[in-house]
């Protein structure tokens, strides 16, 4: 449980986290290149992605050309959003390689949840929030596919650590998220992004169903409603989620995206 210095010092983090990207660090030995994490205070789930993390076999000048490559496209993620223009910042940059662009914006649009979720795990807890709901009319349950091939009932809180263990094993596996420059992305490539946002989305969906309200009093509703836009702005400029799957959310996704 957070106390209140601990609340200052993760919404302070929130605030300054507001699309800006992690610092690149590379390591003494020149082996590893490190996009930072985001962490969370007092216990609360560690959300990390690291291009390269490991990469023995990568000379120098494949480590730099990797670096530059992401530091590029976030370069221009953060002039777009420093714009204010949400649906600028969304589409793909000229001459850029859409699954690149997909698999830098998923990681963000993880971190994102990810920290979002983190400052309500004291208020959504298996007590409050025995299912995962959005409203009276939707219940998701999980399934990894793997591990537990069918769906189970779990508490919300539950449902999320899943996820986020579930998307963390996804953007880790090198066969997925390509960590060399030049390895080709896989044919499910796609789908696999389409799947992750689709389950990010149900985090969004319960959050505004259950605990709209805690984040109005914790006065951060417009960074909720901001980073909720930017999401479903992105999710729509590349078709990432079913319209189905928006129903939750639907009469605010028309405000920001007219059908």
């Amino acid at each position: 449980m957070l106390n209140e210095a601990q609340k200052g010092k993760l919404l302070d983090l929130w605030s300054m986290m507001e699309y800006a990207r992690d610092a690149i660090r590379m390591a003494d030995d020149c082996k590893k290149v490190e996009w930072g994490c985001i962490l969370m205070a007092d216990g609360c789930k560690k959300a990390e992605w690291r291009l390269g993390k490991e990469t023995p076999n990568l000379d120098i000048r494949e480590e730099l050309l990797l670096e530059r490559k992401g530091a590029q496209l976030r370069k221009h993620i953060d002039a777009t959003l420093g714009s204010g223009n949400l649906r600028e910042a969304v589409r793909l940059p000229p001459g850029e390689d859409l699954n690149e662009w997909l698999a830098v914006n998923t990681v963000d649009f993880f971190n994102q949840v990810n920290l979002l979720y983190g400052t309500l795990t004291e208020f959504c807890t298996p007590e409050s929030c025995p299912t995962m709901t959005a409203g009276p009319k939707y219940e998701y349950r999980w399934a990894d596919g793997v591990q537990i091939k069918k769906p189970i009932e779990v508490s919300a809180p539950k449902y999320v650590e899943y996820l986020m263990d579930w998307i963390e094993t996804q953007l880790d596996d090198e066969s997925i998220f390509p960590q060399r420059i030049g390895a080709p992305f896989p044919p499910n490539f796609r789908e696999v992004v389409k799947t992750i946002f689709k389950r990010l989305f149900r985090v969004y969906a319960h959050i505004y169903h259950s605990h709209f309200q805690k984040i109005v009093s914790l006065k951060e509703e417009a960074h909720l409603n901001t980073c909720f836009k930017h999401f479903i702005l992105f999710t729509c400029e590349f078709g990432l989620i079913d319209k189905k799957e928006l129903a939750p959310l639907q009469e605010l996704i028309e405000s920001i995206v007219p059908y």
